[in-house]
């Protein structure tokens, strides 16, 4: 809801997840709000981006783990998660931005974070710059965020 109402009447929004209930219930919110319009809802892995999407993005987002109240086993998994950044990555218009929120308090969400975080660290600096944010004075292994900007290339002269 968010997104769609970010990107206004000319952006659109690309949403996806693989569990039926979140598009379900997504799908109504949207409608409620009257942005449905605004929004393509995909019940397919994020990893999956580019068979979708063709156009360059300026922005990418991701909210790792699992969905809120819902089962905790459907997790995003490690491999398919650094396959969407990449996929997300590759889409990026210059001056995009990539944002991901990763969950490490459950095993899953751990393999996940270091893949991640390997991936990103290894994107080169004269493509990417990334940031880090960790909270340093939370209990229980709160979420970071990964924020990923592709940088603007300069002419030649």
């Amino acid at each position: 809801l968010l997104l769609a109402q970010c990107v206004g009447e000319t952006g659109h929004v690309f949403a996806f997840d693989i569990q039926a209930a979140a598009i379900e219930a997504t799908r109504a919110r949207l409608a409620e709000h009257g942005l449905l319009p605004h929004v393509t809802l995909i019940q397919d892995g994020h990893q999956h981006a580019a068979q979708y999407i063709s156009q360059p993005l300026r922005a990418a987002v991701f909210n790792f783990g699992y969905l809120p109240g819902g089962d905790k086993t459907v997790t995003t998994k490690a491999d398919s998660s650094v396959r969407a950044m990449q996929a997300a990555a590759a889409l990026l218009a210059e001056g995009g931005l990539l944002t991901a929120v990763v969950y490490s308090g459950h095993p899953a969400g751990r393999a996940e974070a270091a893949a991640i975080e390997q991936w990103a660290a290894a994107l080169p600096q004269e493509q990417y710059q990334v940031l880090h944010y960790r909270f340093t004075n939370q209990r229980n292994h709160p979420p970071q965020l990964l924020a990923i900007e592709k940088r603007i290339r300069k002419p030649n002269r």
